[in-house]
């Protein structure tokens, strides 16, 4: 595991033109390239790029030292150490009310957190609030 942990946030999807649509009768070929494109661009498939920006990077130490200041067997705190045990996790709409709510209690902790915590949880509650406003987007937790 890397010595770094990024929070990726979903920035814009797009149809990857250069994907190989098969080929179909000529008068049928225009029609099958529509229903292939609009079957790529409503579902999350072969064709989609997902463009993923980098808004909070942090220490693997510190991600550790911060994660283990929610509640021990908290929800909360079994989905952030994902991360720890997987490398990777993904964080979807139905996961913001209780993130949220867990580290908003922390930072309204008095000296729980530190200056950079701080500062972590407040960008980390700001891609909460994006995720939140916009289904379709979603936040990775990983190393490069």
């Amino acid at each position: 595991m890397a010595d770094q942990v990024f929070f990726y946030r979903l920035s814009r999807k797009f149809v990857d033109e250069q994907f190989d649509v098969p080929p179909a009768p000529a008068k049928e070929t225009e029609q099958a390239r529509e229903v292939i494109y609009y079957s790529l661009a409503i579902g999350h498939h072969l064709g989609i790029v997902d463009c993923l920006r980098a808004d909070l990077v942090c220490s693997l130490t510190g991600y550790r030292d911060w994660v283990a200041k929610l509640p021990e067997g908290s929800e909360a705190r079994r989905k952030m150490e994902g991360f720890l045990t997987f490398g990777e996790i993904t964080i979807y709409r139905e996961h913001c009310h209780m993130l949220a709510c867990a580290f908003d209690r922390l930072r309204k902790a008095e000296g729980v957190l530190d200056e950079q915590e701080l500062g972590w949880t407040n960008t980390f509650m700001d891609q909460l609030t994006a995720l939140f406003n916009d289904p379709h987007m979603y936040l990775m937790v990983r190393s490069r």
